[in-house]
């Protein structure tokens, strides 16, 4: 029976490193994935999905406007044995629902992965329609500069300081993101702080 995941998680936990390797497992036992990733995160070039440690494939994309279901069924081959989604929190409710019926009624798995939340603690549509409706939810954890688990992701500029308001989507990296756990969020401590023996 196929079911919805949506793998989760703060910046630089791994989720695209994860889902290049899962596409991997599935065509290395000769079955064929279709991969998507939002039209807004171009940073490695348009239709490609590249994780930070190198590992590249080539995607389709998706934009608000794309009706995922139809376009899935317009790509389906017998070999086709699992859907997978970058970026998902940068889907919409109404592609949310078009993925479940996927899942539903052409009973094909889609594994989605994506940010829970935007830098200023607010999720995006996807990422919480994907947290109410998918089947299995899998958190990928990566840790604050405490050592903390990171749960948030914080946006700054270019002096350090924590940025709380903005523009929602605002594509970017390590250059203009960091994640930090919920106490270092809150209080705004982009970096770790030395202490005062540190200091001395």
């Amino acid at each position: 029976m196929a079911k919805l995941y949506f793998y989760y998680s703060a910046m630089n936990a791994g989720k695209t490193t994860k889902l290049l390797q899962s596409s991997f497992n599935y065509r290395e036992r000769g079955m064929d994935t279709l991969l998507y990733t939002s039209v807004l995160d171009d940073r490695f070039g348009s239709a490609k999905i590249t994780s930070r440690v190198g590992l590249a494939e080539e995607a389709l994309t998706f934009s608000k406007e794309l009706d995922i279901f139809e376009d899935i069924i317009h790509r389906l081959t017998e070999g086709v044995a699992c859907v997978m989604i970058d970026e998902a929190q940068f889907l919409t409710k109404d592609q949310v629902t078009q993925v479940c019926r996927v899942v539903d009624d052409l009973n094909v798995p889609v594994l989605t992965y994506g940010l829970r939340s935007d830098f200023r603690g607010e999720p995006f549509e996807g990422s919480l329609y994907l947290l109410l409706w998918a089947d299995e939810l899998t958190e990928l954890k990566t840790i604050c500069h405490c050592g903390k688990k990171a749960t948030m992701n914080a946006r700054f500029d270019s002096n350090g300081n924590i940025l709380r308001d903005g523009e929602q989507i605002d594509i970017g990296g390590n250059e203009r993101y960091v994640s930090l756990c919920r106490k270092h969020y809150l209080a705004g401590q982009c970096r770790r702080q030395a202490t005062a023996s540190e200091a001395s």
